[in-house]
This record gives structure tokens, C-alpha cells and sequence, in this order.
């Protein structure tokens, strides 16, 4: 009797803490009250994107919205945590997937692409004062009738210009394929989808993503397609070309995805992947470490198993650790999901709390992202929807008291925008980690600044951009609950400067030995040699400022020096011929 009554006591107890910890968390949807409503995607074919990206630059997360065809993309200025609808003479009334901001000229400003299923793509530049003229024919990227869906955004060579790849979703025409575009660096692109090895075939996709799988400083390429044939992962092989690796990875799978959502939610350092599908469950591919991932849907709660588009990572509550919301198309009655917040318990299970402010999500939809309307350092999410409802604004209104941080990068080196960056921070040793991308989820474009929630913790060890160029900035107890924006450089020391540009390895490529040289600042250090699966394959002191590495067991590839002492530390790529 004693053991029932403690029993039933104990179980209470954990009833009523789980409830006040949800009754913590709290979103409430806000579009109409933010000025915001009266706009959807219509009835479109497959929905669309929508972009919570703050476009003029002014510190504040803006929205723009895809339209079907013969209706305007709608654009919202946020002005202080309310918005007003903005005409930017962009008249495009075609049916629009993909909307994006983007700087592909490197000039400070962010230009405007829009991708359409019907007609031609646009890129917009922006001349600095919110003025826009149309050059997609011009800088070559004119594709005609191409049925484009998604469209992101990288720098898969490291030259410091954004390149961009374009999904098609056609698989009955003999010319609507899949297209990588590089970047020229002069205001022009190049098709290179042949000569980089992306293969041209009739594929359903619907989206892609920049992101670096195996961490080796190369950006890869991960492609989610409805149906046949499998998902694609294209791994960068560092000299201007990719290998398609799916089925060798475990993300090559055959289903009807929709979305490509990259983050850590075990904040190992290595990315994920989320891709959503229809009522054969959603697959949350946990990168292994090792080049391989492991579907743990089905075990870690987020299989939806219903119809999902978008997806997006978020650490809604600040408590430093990763939580899912998931977008659909159903409205619910029929007892399938018609959306689902998914709340991480810190040990990487998710469940779906109930009272939180999602009650009425029950529209059909289909992109999402996130932002932060009124720059309190807690995420919201921005919805759009399929006729007759408006998008939803899902305010976050959580009531606890956990720190945060949000950083926005600016590269000198690298690309303008930091695209491809992996930001680190480490709090009473624990570390978590984003990456920078710019395209993701369904049609989805973020916030350009990263959160991190710290929980009950008031400061942060350190925090460290590495950067495309191999440049690493290293800041000490940054300042929390606070917006930094970090150019590229800047939290290197003078000496450390000097260092990163005068670091030589020759010969490179290299075949039995490498030297090393310019290792002045670094004495006493470490200099380790890493794979392109990021293991680390040995590691030595540096006694002098020339340092000989032996070479003669490993195989032709790419590799990473990676010279360290205390806080400073720099790469360089190694080819191995």
C-alpha cells in the first residue's frame, strides 16, 4: 500500500513538472495583430517557399512570400515587431517556389531570387538602396521554362563567391535537369553540372542544401526527390568535382521526400538531416562520424507519419538542445497529423506537448522558417499556407528566463554572407554547434542569425566561427542575451594574422612528404593531419617553424593540416597525389 501510495505520488509529482515545464514554452499565432495577414500561397501546385530573412539589413527579420501564378510575391518590412507590406516594383506574377536573399556579387546588399515551376527563374541585383534590376540573363543564368523548385546556395570550390544549384522536378522532359551554376566572381555564372559530375537525369526534386557531411572543409550537396530514384548526396571531392555517395551513406533513400533540413541535434559537431515524406514517416538521418548516417526517426519519436513538407531546427525554449517543427498538408480530421511541434527532452527523444499554442495549426502547408520578430532572443515560426488560410505567425511567447545568443557572420575571405560556416560555442564545457547555409527545409529560407540557447547558464567560454576560407575567429566570454555580427578576422591577434598568411605547405600536392612552414607563432603547439572524414589520422608537437609530415602511407585524396596552440588555430588543404 505504502509503495502504491509513493508510487502514484512520485508519478504526479513528474506530471505536474512536465506540465509546468510546457506551460513555459508558449507560442501564439500573431499574423493578423503583427500585420502580416491577408496573404497566402493560393492553391498553387505543391505550395511554396517563404523567406523570415531580414532583406534591408536594418536589424530586424523580414518576410517575403511565394505566390501562385497571377499573384505578386508579397514582401513584409519588419518595423520594430510589426510589419508593413512593400512594393519593390517586383511585378513577377508566374507561379513561384523558391524565394531568397542572397549577396552573389559580394557587395554588402542582398539580392533577390525567385524560382518558378511554369516560367523562368529571376535573379534581382540590388544596387544598395533597395532598387532592383533583373540580370538573371545577363550574369547566365537564364534557364527558360525549367519547372525549378528549389533553389540554395554555396561556395562548393572556396573561392569566396556564392554558386548556386537548382532543382527541377520534372521527370517526363529531356532537358529540365538538375544544374549546378559557379559563381565567376566578375557578376557572372558558368553552368558546370556536367563537368562537376552532377548527373543529368529526370529526377522528381524538389530542394537541396549546401552542407559539409563529413567536415573535411568541402561543401557537399544533399538533394531530396519524390519517388524514384533515391535521394542523392553528392560528396565534394575538393577539385571542382562531386561523387554521388546516397546509397554508400544511408541517405540515398527511396522515398517521397520533400525538404532538406541540416543541423546537430546531438551537438556532436557533425550535421544531420531531416527530410520529410508522406505517411511512411519522416527519416532524421544522424550522421555517424564516420561518413555513414542512421535513420532514428522511428526511435527518437519524429517520424510524423502523416503528409510533411517543411521542417525546421529550432531551439524554441532556449534550453540548449535542439527541437523539430513539421509542417503538412492534412487538416487533421482524418486522425493524421496535420502538423507537430516536436519537443527535445535533452536527451535527444522528442514528443509532442500539448497547450503550447498549436491548436489551430491545422491548415494545409507547406514552407516555413524561422526568425525573430521582435529581437528577444526567442525563435518564431512563420508558416504558409494553401487558401483560405493566411500564413501563420507563431509568436514565441515562452515565459522562462533562459539565456541566448544570436550571431550573424560577415566574410572578407569567404563569401559575404558566411555561407557555409560553422559556428561553435561552448558553455561550462559543453559545446554546440551551427552551420551556416542558405536555401533548406521546403523552399525555406532563416533568420542570417544563428541561435543558440544557453539555458540557465550567464556566460559562454567561447565562441568560434571556422570559416570556407580555413580562417578561424576566436571570441572569449562574449556577451549573452545580445545580437553579434562577426567579420571574418577580426578576433585574430596581429601576430596570428601574420601567421595564417605566411602558413606554406609544399610541394601541395604532395606525395611522399609535405613541409610546413611559417610556424613561428605556433611552437609548442600541434599540427594534425585529418582525413576527408574528418578523423584525425595522427597528431605532433611543432618544435620549430618548419615542421617535415611523412605521407607515405596514406592514399591519394584530399586531407586537413590543422595547426593549433591554445585559442588560435588555422587549416590548410593538403592534396595527395
Amino acid at each position: 500500500m505504502l509503495y502504491s501510495f509513493f508510487r502514484v505520488l512520485i508519478t504526479s509529482l513528474l506530471i505536474l513538472f512536465s506540465s509546468e515545464a510546457f506551460a513555459q514554452l508558449q507560442f501564439q499565432e500573431m499574423a493578423t495583430s503583427l500585420g502580416c495577414a491577408n496573404t497566402s500561397y493560393g492553391t498553387g501546385a505543391l505550395g511554396g517557399g517563404i523567406s523570415f530573412f531580414d532583406f534591408d539589413s536594418d536589424g530586424w527579420d523580414d518576410l517575403t512570400i511565394a505566390s501562385e501564378t497571377g499573384q505578386s510575391i508579397r514582401f513584409f518590412k519588419n518595423n520594430g515587431g510589426t510589419f508593413t507590406e512593400v512594393s519593390f516594383g517586383l511585378t513577377n506574377q508566374n507561379e513561384v517556389k523558391t524565394v531568397q536573399w542572397v549577396d552573389y556579387d559580394n557587395d554588402g546588399d542582398y539580392d533577390f531570387m525567385a524560382t518558378s515551376n511554369v516560367q523562368e527563374n529571376y535573379l534581382y541585383q540590388n544596387d544598395g538602396a533597395m532598387n532592383f534590376t533583373d540580370v538573371t540573363a545577363a550574369v547566365g543564368l537564364s534557364l527558360g521554362t525549367h519547372k525549378s523548385f528549389g533553389s540554395s546556395w554555396g561556395d562548393y570550390n572556396n573561392d569566396g563567391w556564392l554558386d548556386v544549384f537548382i532543382c527541377s522536378r520534372d521527370g517526363e522532359s529531356l532537358v529540365n535537369f538538375n544544374e549546378l551554376f559557379r559563381n565567376n566572381g566578375d557578376g557572372t555564372f558558368t553552368n558546370v553540372s556536367t563537368s562537376a559530375g552532377i548527373l543529368q537525369n529526370n529526377y522528381f526534386s524538389f530542394c537541396s542544401s549546401f552542407f559539409d557531411y563529413n567536415n573535411d572543409g568541402w561543401q557537399d550537396i544533399y538533394i531530396a526527390n519524390d519517388r524514384d530514384p533515391e535521394n542523392q548526396l553528392y560528396r565534394n571531392n575538393g577539385d571542382g568535382t562531386f561523387t554521388e555517395v546516397g546509397i554508400a551513406t544511408g541517405t540515398g533513400l527511396v522515398m517521397d521526400a520533400m525538404s532538406t533540413t541540416i543541423g546537430d541535434h546531438n551537438q556532436d559537431g557533425y550535421w544531420d538531416i531531416y527530410v520529410t515524406n508522406t505517411h511512411d514517416g519522416n527519416a532524421f538521418l544522424e550522421n555517424s562520424e564516420t561518413g555513414t548516417f542512421t535513420d532514428v526517426a522511428p526511435a527518437n519519436g519524429t517520424g510524423f507519419y502523416s503528409v510533411g513538407w517543411g521542417a525546421v531546427f529550432l531551439d524554441a525554449d532556449n534550453d540548449a538542445d535542439i527541437d523539430l517543427y513539421v509542417s503538412g498538408m492534412l487538416d487533421g480530421t482524418s486522425g493524421d497529423l496535420p502538423s507537430a511541434f516536436y519537443l527535445n527532452d535533452g536527451s535527444g527523444n522528442y514528443t509532442i506537448p500539448s497547450g503550447i499554442g498549436f491548436e489551430n495549426d491545422t491548415a494545409a502547408s507547406f514552407g516555413n522558417a524561422i526568425g525573430d520578430t521582435n529581437n528577444d532572443g526567442f525563435p518564431e515560426i512563420a508558416v504558409l499556407n494553401y487558401d483560405p488560410d493566411d500564413i501563420f505567425l507563431f509568436q514565441n511567447q515562452t515565459s522562462n528566463s533562459n539565456n541566448w545568443l544570436k550571431v550573424k557572420l560577415e566574410g572578407t575571405e569567404s563569401n559575404r554572407m558566411g555561407i557555409g560556416s560553422v559556428i561553435e560555442i561552448s558553455v561550462d564545457g559543453t559545446k554546440q554547434y551551427n552551420y551556416t547555409l542558405c536555401g533548406e527545409g521546403y523552399l525555406g529560407q532563416n533568420s542570417a542569425y544563428e541561435f543558440f540557447g544557453i539555458g540557465a547558464a550567464t556566460e559562454i567560454d567561447y565562441m568560434k566561427i571556422t570559416w570556407l576560407s580555413g580562417i578561424v575567429d576566436y571570441i572569449e566570454n562574449p556577451a549573452i542575451n545580445t545580437h553579434h555580427t562577426i567579420v571574418e578576422g577580426t578576433f585574430l591577434s596581429i601576430g596570428e594574422e601574420e601567421l595564417s598568411t605566411g602558413i606554406q605547405l609544399f610541394p601541395n600536392p604532395a606525395y611522399r612528404q609535405v613541409t610546413v612552414s611559417g610556424l613561428e607563432a605556433y611552437v609548442d603547439g600541434t599540427v594534425q593531419l585529418i582525413d576527408a572524414m574528418g578523423r584525425e589520422l595522427f597528431s605532433h608537437t611543432i618544435e620549430t617553424e618548419t615542421k617535415l609530415l611523412p605521407l607515405e602511407a596514406l592514399s591519394a585524396g584530399l586531407y586537413y593540416v590543422q595547426i593549433s596552440k591554445g585559442k588560435h588555430s588555422v587549416s590548410r588543404k593538403l592534396m595527395v597525389h
